[in-house]
């Protein structure tokens, strides 16, 4: 297995952490422009220009000062999200991101797939973004600061590709890039022309060893990202939202980083936590996100979230969001069959889209239970294990809340017509153990005595039937 780096620089990282849609807008610190959006760059304005010239270019330029806490906090959501393609992320703050891909190439159908999937993935979180492969940390790092989007997958290729880019790509003072282009060496090639030792005595042993390890002659051991161990990720919307369903494209890109997030540490959750902040010290609201079982499948999220918000009204405009995640379930990868179908199509979304619509409380599983008794052999639950059927004649899944009392003319039962009875008896009885206590809501038991029977209604109506010292009764409905 080859090792491959792909790194991501996100050019425009300042001012998309504000996620700043209105144009013409600018990121400033210390008076100086950090970076321009297209629509300032369109109007001359540059990196590196005063403030004051900026504004002289284009007198409604939106102006954001650089705030680096907010940079550190959305370049770990970013590394969070992309947890969905490697296990391996590494940080290069203060705007760049480092993955491993080597190994992860099979798992999604080829590089040219996996790119575009990163890519796309970028730019729904909102980020402009050079990416660049090599077979070192170092280089990819040096041709994505340069926007070169190529491909090296060799040391040959690598070192080729990185002959003519500028020698600011390595992130040396302004006085020793002066010095350098003092010598001549205006490009990387120039320096790899120059021996190691004269570099080091003149700036030290940083230089020589950075230019190893991008051509592979050195070790490079970058720091991973560690995931926490809790998900909590908190997004400022770029204005106030009044209309829930609006919500739905930001919480997005915080689902997109907790699914991988998830994948990163093999896990999945069977709920999570968006929080709504609103203004004006108005209480938060919570939109817990529930599913039929524990996932990570980012589609599964969103399909229950745009749900949830289109059933919601909200008592006040919406300023943040925050989504939590704290008990994560250990959730391995799942083997396919051969030709990599799924073995049986899970009704899990279709669950968790009726709960999301009807509340988690309308629809819920049946855990057969030890108990010969109709009334007790179940037990709703939020997920059943997978058990036997009990031995006997069918039993019906839906149960009446009491049995209904069957009218006999004739020596024949009526329900809706004449009923034939085309299976039974089956008897049951006894039950003394629970001295008439309950154990259905709203039906105390005891000692019983049955015989029951399978028959059908003039409407094709298979029900459950059965007698006792009162009558007859019916007791359920066949599906």
């Amino acid at each position: 297995m080859s090792t491959l780096w792909l790194a991501l620089r996100f050019y425009r990282f300042p001012l998309e952490a504000f996620d700043a849609a209105e144009p013409p807008a600018v990121a400033a610190a210390q008076h100086l422009v950090v970076c321009a959006n297209a629509q300032a760059e369109a109007l001359g304005v540059e990196a590196g220009m005063r403030l004051s010239g900026a504004l002289g270019l284009a007198p409604g330029l939106n102006v954001h000062e650089r705030q680096p806490l907010r940079e550190a906090e959305a370049l770990d959501r970013l590394a969070c999200w992309a947890g969905n393609f490697s296990p391996h992320v590494s940080l290069a703050a203060p705007d760049e991101l480092l993955l491993e891909i080597g190994g992860c190439l099979r798992l999604f159908g080829g590089l040219k797939v996996l790119c575009g999937l990163i890519r796309d993935g970028a730019v729904a979180q909102g980020f402009s973004t050079y990416m660049a492969l090599a077979p070192t940390p170092r280089a990819a790092q040096w041709l994505a600061r340069a926007g070169r989007e190529v491909c090296c997958k060799d040391a040959q290729a690598g070192r080729k590709n990185l002959q003519d880019l500028p020698v600011n790509v390595i992130g040396l003072s302004y006085a020793e890039e002066q010095t350098l282009a003092s010598l001549g060496a205006r490009r990387l090639k120039d320096l790899f022309a120059l021996p190691a030792s004269g570099l080091a005595r003149r700036f030290g042993i940083g230089l020589p060893q950075q230019l190893a390890q991008a051509l592979g002659e050195a070790p490079d051991l970058r720091r991973e990202f560690v995931f926490p161990a809790c998900f909590v990720q908190k997004l400022e919307l770029p204005a106030k939202v009044e209309q829930a369903a609006m919500l739905l494209f930001a919480a997005r890109r915080l689902l997109a980083s907790l699914s991988g997030w998830l994948s990163a540490r093999a896990a999945g959750v069977a709920e999570c936590d968006l929080v709504l902040l609103h203004e004006d010290g108005i209480a938060d609201t919570h939109l817990v996100l529930a599913f039929a079982s524990p996932t990570r499948e980012l589609e599964r999220m969103e399909r229950v979230l745009r749900e949830r918000l289109d059933r919601l009204a909200l008592s006040a405009a919406v300023t943040d969001l925050r989504l939590e995640a704290a008990t994560p379930v250990h959730l391995p990868g799942s083997t396919l069959g051969l030709f990599a179908q799924s073995s049986a199509q899970s009704l899990d979304p279709v669950i968790e889209r009726l709960r999301a619509r009807l509340g988690k409380q309308a629809v819920h599983a049946m855990q057969i239970k030890e108990d010969h008794r109709p009334e007790c052999a179940t037990l709703a639950v939020e997920r059943a294990d997978v058990q036997a059927v009990q031995a006997g004649l069918p039993r019906p899944f839906w149960l009446l809340p009491k049995p209904q009392a069957l009218q006999e003319r004739g020596g024949a039962l009526h329900y809706g017509g004449v009923l034939q009875r085309v299976a039974g008896p089956e008897r049951i009885e006894s039950g003394w153990w629970d001295q008439g206590e309950s154990c259905a809501e709203g039906v105390a038991l005891g000692n019983v005595q049955r015989d029951y029977y399978v028959a059908v209604s003039r409407r094709g109506e298979w029900l459950w039937i059965f007698r006792d010292t009162q009558g007859w009764w019916l007791q359920g409905v066949f599906a």
